[in-house]
């Protein structure tokens, strides 16, 4: 596997060795070991997650306080625009942003630690995202930030009025948000 760091420490992109031919493909999605010693610290998954999504949903900006989730994401069919907040407050990237096209084609995987705040947009039509998560999901613990906070500024690549749950619709701003330190 491939791994590009970003402008966060703590954020990588994955990309996996694929080995194809006149049949298709084989790639290693996850190991472990591999994983653990590219990021230099031991992960542990416990729960698998897919999502489908039609062009232009935007899902997010979410993230827990208690039981945060670390996540490893990919995509098996379509693209998506990913995007990851720094929203520690002690953190001197505090309210930066990065984005990356995740799709079928490139195989990237993207990590997002926990105690940042995670979306995507879908790019194509029937999407589907499978992610790993370091915790157990729980609703009740959720928090959701707007996908159009004016103090972020994320650069969404969007052609037409993000598609929103009525959760995300109901979002607040980074400033009025209760956030990890």
């Amino acid at each position: 596997m491939q791994i590009e760091e970003t402008t966060f420490p703590e954020v990588f992109i994955i990309t996996p060795k694929v080995y194809g031919d006149s049949r298709g493909f084989f790639l290693e999605s996850y190991n472990t070991r591999a994983f653990n010693k590219a990021i230099g610290k031991e992960v542990n998954f416990v729960q698998d997650n897919h999502s489908k999504s039609t062009k232009d949903v935007l899902r997010g900006l979410h993230y827990q306080i208690s039981k945060p989730q670390g996540k490893l994401v990919r995509v098996v069919h379509g693209a998506i625009y990913d995007v990851v907040v720094d929203i520690r407050r002690s953190s001197p990237n505090f309210g930066k942003w990065i984005g990356v096209e995740l799709n079928s084609e490139n195989k990237k995987h993207v990590w997002v630690p926990e105690n940042f705040a995670h979306g995507f947009l879908a790019l194509r039509q029937d999407t589907e995202v499978l992610y790993k998560t370091t915790d157990y999901y729980d609703a009740s613990l959720e928090k959701t930030i707007r996908w159009d906070d004016p103090d972020i500024s994320i650069e969404w690549p969007i052609e037409n009025p993000p598609r929103l749950s009525d959760r995300d619709k109901a979002s607040k701003f980074l400033v009025e948000s209760e956030l990890p330190r």
